[in-house]
């Protein structure tokens, strides 16, 4: 197990990619710590990883919420008395909807900036709540998830400006945490996801789209939740300790940077 006795945050931990982590983690032996807004959701994610013979606690965090984010780091210390792994990847995009092909110049204001208060403060406040307690331990890993629409600009003429530009920035922040964290031994790292399909597997019309992404691949299939977990694992693990600043584009071969 690369993760034995490893504790693991998860942001947005309750669904979607999110959950694969969650999963995917506590199978390489880590505790892991489901921190999502939705409280209820996180509990029956960490009620399966019990289940299944992991350890684990929910958490709910808003993660544009300073107060909740240093409750989530402060919480996770008295329950497995350590935080060696964050994973900022809590976002507003699937499971939130959000405006998708209005131009920039006709975005809700107040959309916009809670698309940055989640994607883009959400990455800072909980790096930020973590960050003494790695320091304090001799190091950690932080790994953040943008999108690899940050390469693109969107999908055809479907745009949605805000979440890209989150998307960016979130990228940007990898490679300052990265140079500003090296020498406290924390890596900093960043995965972006292609088109994943993160739904409901009977959302048929959300597989369909999924499906369209697929034809621009160089592996032409649906990318799911679980093709991210394994970046994520030898990112949080021993062997990337000499890896940080990156960014990994894990899109079946769709962008390459």
């Amino acid at each position: 197990m690369r993760l034995k006795d490893k504790v693991a945050i998860v942001t947005g931990g309750a669904q979607g990619i999110g959950k694969a982590y969650v999963s995917g983690f506590s199978k390489e032996g880590a505790k892991v710590v489901v921190a999502d807004i939705d409280l209820e959701a996180a509990k029956a994610t960490a009620e399966k990883v019990v289940e299944d013979g992991g350890e684990t606690l929910a958490i709910r965090t808003d993660v544009s919420s300073l107060e909740d984010t240093e409750e989530m780091a402060r919480k996770t210390v008295e329950h497995f008395s350590r935080i060696d792994i964050l994973i900022n990847n809590a976002a507003v995009f699937g499971r939130v909807k959000i405006s998708r092909g209005t131009p920039f110049y006709e975005l809700d204001l107040d959309e916009w900036d809670k698309v940055i208060a989640v994607n883009f403060k959400g990455v800072l406040l909980c790096s930020r709540a973590v960050f003494p307690y790695m320091k304090a331990q001799g190091g950690g890993k932080i790994i953040n998830i943008a999108s690899s629409q940050f390469f693109t600009g969107g999908v055809g003429k479907v745009s949605y400006a805000h979440y890209i530009a989150t998307k960016g920035a979130v990228v940007g922040l990898t490679r300052a945490f990265a140079r500003e964290l090296g020498e406290y031994n924390i890596n900093v790292n960043c995965i972006t996801p292609g088109s994943t399909f993160s739904e409901d597997l009977t959302d048929i019309a959300a597989l369909e789209h999924r499906k369209l992404a697929a034809e621009s691949r160089c592996i032409k299939r649906v990318e799911y939740p679980e093709d991210l977990v394994g970046t994520a694992i030898f990112l949080a693990s021993s062997d990337s300790d000499f890896v940080t600043g990156q960014t990994i584009i894990v899109d079946g071969g769709d962008v390459m940077h």
